[in-house]
C-alpha cells in the first residue's frame, strides 16, 4: 500500500486537514481519527474512492452535514470526511469553535503520517513534517497555540452548541491550558444554555474532565463562571447553607475542598495508603466516578439542614442524597452499575463515622460492614477519606498522612487535638478497615463451609427464611473463631435454638 499520506493527496488533493488533527498534531499528541473537510459536492465520491483504495470500510454518518467515515480493516485508521459547514474553507474555519481548533492544512501539503496500531481501538495518528507557512489560520490560532490559550473562534460560539462551554474546560484539563479572559466573559454569558445540551453529551465532557489531575481547579473557575450550578442546579442551594460551619460559600465549599482530596488521593494512592496502595489502585482506576461521588456526596444538607439548640444538623442526608443523587445521573445517563455504586458510596458515606464512635472495632463489626457494602465498601472508604482530609490544611494533611497507620488513638486520646486528632482518627479507622479487608479476609469476608441444602438436610427443615439466618449465624461464629470446618458449622447449627 502507497504512503497514506500521499494515495489521500491522488485521491482529493483539494481537501484539507483540519481541526483536532492539525491541532494535536502541533502539540505533539497523538489523535484517535483524521478529519479532512472537502467542498460538499466531492465527499461522497472521495470517500468512496479512497474507501476502495484502502480496501476499507465506507458510510455515511450525517447526510445533513456531509460526513463520510472511512475504517481500515487491519490497522483500524479512522479518516472523517466533511462538506465545508459554509461556501468554502475559511467560511468553514471561521465558524469552529475554539481559534486553536480553527487551523487547516493541505492534504496536497503531503506531511508525513505516523499511525500507532492499538489493540482493539483505532489507530493512534500524527502528522509530522508540517511547514507552518502552509497552515491555513485565519483566528491567530497558532499565537494561542503557542501561548497555551484557548480563545472563542467567535461571539455565538456558545449559542451554537452549548457544550462548547464545558469542552472548554476539559481542554484546559487535559493540555494543561488557560481560557482567555474574553472566553470566560462569555461563559458567563452564556452558561444558562448548557441545559440545551443532550445528558449524554454533557456526561462525556465531564468523564474526561475528571479524568485528569486539574478538574478541581477547572471546577472552580466553573462555578465562578455559574457553569457548575447551571450543571448541577441541586447544588446552588449549598453555597449559602451552612456558612456558619463551613465560612463563606457554606457546604458548597466544602464539597468542592472534598473534590480536590479526592483528586489528590487517586494521584496519590501511595501516600495514603503506602502498604495497601497497589492493592487498592484497581478499585480506583475509575477516576471520573470516584470524583462524581464526591461532588454528590452531601447534596441532600441544605434539605435535610436544622438546628437542633445550638447545633446544625443534617439528619438522614447521606439517604436522601442517594436518591437526589439517582436523578442527577439518570439525567446524565450513567448506567446503572455507576449509578447503584454512587449511590451506594453516598447513602453509606456515614458509616465508618458511626464505627469510629467505639474505642474498639471488633472483627465482627467489621464483617457487618464489609457484607453490608458489598462491592461499595473499599470504594465508599475512599471517600471518606476524601471527606475527612477537607477538614485539614494541606500542612496538616501531609503532617497526620503518615500516622494515619498507626494504631487507632481513643477517643479521649483524639479529642485533646480537635479537628486535626478527629481527623486522624477517623484515617486510622480507614486503615484498619483496609487492613483487616485485605490482611485478614478470613475473618471479615469467611469462605462459606456449609449450604442451604446441608442445614435442611441436618436440622430437617423445609425452604425457608430461616435457613439464610441460620448460614449468617454460622459465618459470625466462623468470624469470631468458633467454628473452623464443615463438621463444626454442622455441630454449631445443630445447638441453635430454632423457632
Amino acid at each position: 500500500m502507497l504512503e497514506l499520506a500521499q494515495i489521500l493527496k491522488e485521491v482529493m488533493p483539494q481537501a484539507h486537514y483540519v481541526g483536532g488533527i492539525v491541532r494535536s498534531s502541533l502539540l505533539r499528541r497523538p489523535s484517535s481519527d483524521i478529519d479532512i473537510t472537502l467542498p460538499a459536492a466531492d465527499v461522497p465520491a472521495a470517500a468512496k474512492a479512497l474507501g476502495r483504495r484502502l480496501k476499507a470500510a465506507v458510510f455515511e454518518m450525517d447526510a445533513e452535514l456531509g460526513v463520510w467515515r472511512v475504517v481500515t480493516h487491519k490497522e483500524k485508521i479512522q479518516i472523517d470526511l466533511t462538506a465545508y459547514q459554509g461556501k468554502d474553507l475559511k467560511a468553514d474555519l471561521l465558524r469552529r469553535d475554539f481559534t486553536f481548533n480553527a487551523l487547516a492544512y493541505p492534504v496536497a501539503a503531503l506531511p508525513q503520517i505516523v499511525i500507532t496500531p492499538r489493540k482493539n481501538e483505532t489507530a493512534h495518528i500524527l502528522l509530522k513534517k508540517i511547514r507552518r507557512k502552509e497552515i491555513v489560520d485565519f483566528s491567530h490560532g497558532l499565537d494561542d497555540l503557542a501561548a497555551k490559550v484557548i480563545d472563542r473562534n467567535h461571539p455565538h460560539v456558545f449559542k451554537d452548541d452549548p457544550l462548547r462551554m464545558l469542552r472548554a474546560f476539559r481542554s484546559a484539563a487535559e493540555l494543561g491550558f488557560t481560557i482567555s479572559k474574553r472566553t470566560l466573559l462569555q461563559i458567563k454569558k452564556d452558561h444558562a444554555l448548557i441545559v440545551r445540551s443532550a445528558g449524554e453529551r454533557v456526561h462525556e465532557e465531564l468523564d474526561r474532565l475528571f479524568a485528569t489531575s486539574k478538574a478541581y481547579e477547572n471546577l472552580r473557575v466553573m462555578d465562578q463562571c455559574g457553569l457548575l450550578t447551571a450543571l448541577f442546579p441541586e447544588l446552588e442551594a449549598q453555597r449559602t447553607c451552612a456558612e456558619v460551619y463551613y465560612g463563606k460559600g457554606g457546604v458548597l465549599k466544602h464539597t468542592l475542598a472534598v473534590f480536590q482530596r479526592m483528586e489528590y488521593l487517586l494521584d496519590h494512592l501511595a501516600k495514603a495508603f503506602p502498604k495497601y496502595a497497589k492493592k487498592l489502585a484497581p478499585y480506583a482506576r475509575n477516576k471520573p466516578l470516584y470524583k462524581m461521588a464526591a461532588l454528590l456526596h452531601d447534596i441532600a444538607k441544605p434539605a435535610t439542614a436544622k438546628v437542633m439548640g445550638d447545633r446544625l444538623r443534617f439528619f438522614y442526608h447521606e439517604e436522601q442524597g442517594a436518591k437526589m443523587a439517582k436523578t442527577v445521573l439518570e439525567r446524565l445517563h450513567y448506567s446503572r452499575a455507576d449509578m447503584r455504586l454512587i449511590c451506594a458510596m453516598i447513602g453509606e458515606h456515614l458509616r465508618p463515622s458511626n464505627l469510629a464512635s467505639n474505642d474498639v472495632i471488633t472483627d465482627r463489626g467489621a464483617y457487618h460492614f464489609f457484607r453490608d457494602l458489598g462491592e461499595a465498601a473499599l470504594p465508599m472508604l475512599l471517600l471518606c477519606w476524601a471527606d475527612y482530609a477537607s477538614y485539614v490544611t494541606d500542612a496538616q494533611l501531609r503532617r497526620i498522612m503518615p500516622k494515619s497507620a498507626l494504631p487507632m488513638m481513643t477517643i479521649a486520646q483524639a479529642q485533646k487535638t480537635a479537628n486535626i486528632g478527629k481527623t486522624l482518627r477517623h484515617m486510622q479507622v480507614l486503615s484498619l478497615l483496609f487492613k483487616k479487608f485485605f490482611d485478614t479476609p478470613k475473618k471479615i469476608a469467611p469462605a462459606r463451609l456449609i449450604t442451604g441444602r446441608d442445614v435442611m438436610d441436618a436440622l430437617s427443615l423445609p425452604p425457608s427464611p430461616k435457613i439464610g439466618a441460620i448460614l449468617e449465624a454460622v459465618s459470625l461464629a466462623q468470624v469470631e473463631g468458633k467454628v473452623r470446618s464443615k463438621e463444626d458449622a454442622l455441630a454449631f447449627i445443630r445447638q441453635l435454638p430454632i423457632k
